[in-house]
């Protein structure tokens, strides 16, 4: 146990101040931290989404910020990124100079985000619990079963995932997710919806992954000391939020 602390020490440590910062902000429950807080942590990942896709255009952060600060006083915001796509879909038939690569920030992490600010104004604190719950198992799981017993290679997108973890991890966290799920909806629902949104994780860190293995690097950034960049942190979240969301609406 010790020699596995100090082989980690630092993703560890880094770990356990995020969980703390994390649980902190969800004690006090106030939606003007929320928003700020998450849209920091926004504009980090949409700078590093810009790095990652290639993107050379200077000055998109700019508009990243604004939608951002619509999303403060917007009830929808999860559609904000849907108004930017017909916006940019407009630009681009006006000047046909304008590359769709551009847009990418504005999709990922964008929606992403954007979801899970919704989320929280229409669902509560609980629900980011219950996401973070459940991705957070996902990982957890997918990576204790995957050293264990793990053989079969998943994908090559993401050649150290084996199928017995990726299993695993959504086995562990669709079950462990109900205990927090049960606190928003019943028992049938909240299997549903944290099974699909454990797997819906699995394929939001993959596609990360994809965008690294493009972009030839190994991690998004270096902000995070032992975890990479934020886009490391928050993949399987930005794909499980929109999942969960729109579950939830569906199925409540």
């Amino acid at each position: 146990m010790v020699s596995i602390f100090e082989e980690h020490r630092e993703r560890i440590v880094t770990g356990l101040a995020l969980l703390a910062a994390v649980l902190l902000i969800g004690f006090i429950d106030n939606f003007f931290l929320m928003w700020l807080v998450l849209g920091g942590v926004y504009i980090l990942a949409f700078n590093e989404a810009i790095k990652l896709f290639g993107v050379e255009k200077d000055g998109l952060l700019i508009y990243a910020i604004g939608i951002w600060l619509v999303a403060g006083v917007y009830p929808y915001g999860d559609d904000l990124f849907v108004l930017a796509g017909v916006a940019y879909a407009g630009a681009v038939a006006y000047n046909k100079e304008l590359p769709w690569k551009d847009f990418l920030p504005f999709i990922y992490p964008t929606a992403g985000m954007l979801f899970i600010l919704t989320m929280y104004q229409e669902y509560g604190v609980l629900a980011l619990l219950w996401l973070l719950a459940v991705v957070a198992l996902t990982d957890v799981g997918a990576y204790a079963v995957g050293k264990s017993i793990g053989h079969t290679q998943f994908c090559e997108t993401s050649p150290n995932k084996t199928m017995e973890g990726v299993v695993g991890g959504i086995t562990v966290a669709t079950f462990g997710g109900l205990f927090f799920g049960l606190t928003i909806v019943d028992f049938t629902v909240a299997f549903f919806i944290s099974f699909f949104v454990a797997v819906s994780s699995i394929f939001g860190d993959l596609f990360e992954s994809s965008l690294k293995r493009a972009a030839g690097v190994k991690d998004s950034g270096d902000i995070l000391p032992g975890h990479g960049g934020v886009l490391d942190r928050i993949d399987g979240y930005l794909f499980g939020a929109i999942v969960m969301l729109v579950l939830l609406r569906g199925l409540v």
